[in-house]
């Protein structure tokens, strides 16, 4: 394995943990020059396991002992250089995946705030899917959740950390939804945006032609579609006639407006969570948690 002890967080080498933006990062044209960044050992683990791809490893020093499991198990990895020039990245193989070591405090300095976990690593993105793709490969799923949107990072790791906990089959998210990849998002998903199958519809919310994207995708594959929403003629959670939807489709808008109306009109049904005490709505991020342990079951 290659370890290679650096002083200082302004080594270009370290770019990608920090310096480089998200939109610099990923690539949707061009997925095999996509980057995304891991943090924590139960993350890095859980990535791996899924069949991503790493590139390099950024441990503080202390690291290097406590961690030698995982630094055994990704160091005789081919690796990569991962480099910005001219505003594209440049990937270069290399035969042992690099091991970066930097002293904590030049961590903290480079991520820009206190690294308790103290594991970082690069890794190759996966392809996106579209929302047909996905879910031609899954004819038994049952429950799918769909963001509409959703674009702070925090909530979409949350959901998605939800969705793996609580049986959701899949979660689609619409054009304007927040990468799932991006580095916060699987921070606060605890990796769980690696085990959850997710896609992308091409336009929203489409609800036409039998062949569109889309609620018509939904429909065609026969989904039933709920939004979760606060209107008058919704379904309350724990209603007995939920439960005996074979499919179903849950959709949950922006964390300020909600869905769109547009969209509300085009589902099958509203839905709306109990509320008490003159509270009117929930995060979406509990919202989606809350949604998915009672329709779920």
């Amino acid at each position: 394995m290659g370890i290679i002890r650096i002083d200082s967080a302004n080594d270009p080498r370290l770019d990608v943990y920090a310096r480089l933006t998200d939109r610099q990062l990923r690539s949707r044209l061009e997925s095999t020059s996509g980057v995304l960044v891991a943090e924590s050992e139960k993350v890095v683990r859980l990535a791996i396991a899924q069949g991503l791809e790493p590139f390099s490893l950024l441990l503080e020093e202390r690291q290097v002992e406590t961690q030698a499991d995982l630094v055994r198990l990704v160091g005789g990895m081919a690796g990569a250089e991962v480099l910005e020039h001219a505003g594209h990245l440049e990937i270069r193989p290399v035969d042992d995946l690099p091991v970066y070591v930097l002293p904590h405090e030049e961590i903290s300095k480079l991520v820009g705030y206190n690294v308790t976990r103290g594991v970082l690593c690069a890794m190759r993105r996966p392809s996106e899917l579209s929302a047909a793709e996905l879910l031609a490969t899954m004819p038994e799923a049952r429950r799918v959740a769909i963001l509409e949107g959703v674009t702070d990072a925090t909530n979409v790791g949350a959901a998605m950390r939800s969705a793996a906990a609580l049986g959701v089959d899949a979660v689609l998210l619409t054009p304007t939804c927040c990468d799932p990849l991006v580095r916060r998002a699987v921070r606060v998903s605890m990796g769980t945006v690696f085990q959850v199958p997710w896609a992308r519809f091409g336009v929203w919310p489409s609800a036409g032609a039998a062949d569109a994207d889309g609620i018509a995708l939904l429909r065609k594959l026969g989904f039933k579609t709920a939004a979760l929403a606060l209107r008058d003629d919704s379904y309350s959670l724990g209603d007995p006639e939920l439960y005996g939807i074979e499919k179903l489709a849950m959709l949950f808008g922006t964390e300020g407006d909600g869905l769109a109306s547009e969209t509300i009109e085009a589902c099958d049904l509203t839905v709306r969570i109990p509320m008490q005490h003159g509270v009117d709505s929930l995060n979406v991020a509990a919202a989606t948690a809350v949604a998915f342990w009672d329709l779920c079951r």
